[in-house]
């Protein structure tokens, strides 16, 4: 098991993650906020879905959920239909155009990876990849898990003859 020390610093890089997130963050088309990728990245991946499948695949409300479907459905990047099983919900499938624009966004952020890890060697990106998918695993489902008390800190202390 891993020294309290590095599980500090490991904190510390995760935080640091969020630079990286912004990095990407900045190449998204002014008219695609991170909120509308997501839905496509999402619908991309899962494919045609109702708006509440969305909402838990995004880890946030169905209000927020229902703005960034709004935003992609004005641009005709997705639409959305009467579900057959359910006319009171609706299935959200990309369009066309919707396709287009994830793959720009696929395109966009495809290269910044390449550049900004061009010094990686194969086997590094890999490693990394293996690693997260480890690390997200290990946290499984967190939208929905109750959150588990953290471990106790084990301090090493001395022993005396009034302690044993």
């Amino acid at each position: 098991m891993a020294e309290q020390a590095q599980y500090e610093e490991l904190a510390r890089q995760l935080s640091a993650v969020g630079a990286v997130k912004r990095d990407m963050g900045r190449i998204l088309p002014p008219d695609c906020p991170a909120g509308s990728a997501a839905v496509l990245t999402l619908l991309g991946r899962h494919g045609d879905m109702r708006m509440s499948k969305l909402a838990e695949l995004l880890a946030v409300d169905m209000s927020v959920t229902s703005r960034h479907v709004a935003h992609v459905a004005a641009r005709g990047w997705i639409e959305r239909s009467p579900d057959p099983a359910d006319k009171r919900s609706r299935i959200l499938r990309l369009t066309p155009t919707g396709l287009e624009q994830l793959d720009e966004l696929s395109r966009r952020t495809t290269h910044l990876l390449a550049d900004r890890l061009s010094d990686w060697t194969d086997e590094e990106v890999g490693q990394l990849i293996r690693l997260m998918t480890r690390l997200r695993a290990s946290f499984g489902d967190c939208r929905s898990a109750p959150p588990r008390p953290p471990a106790p800190v084990l301090e090493e202390t001395t022993r005396t003859p009034a302690n044993t």
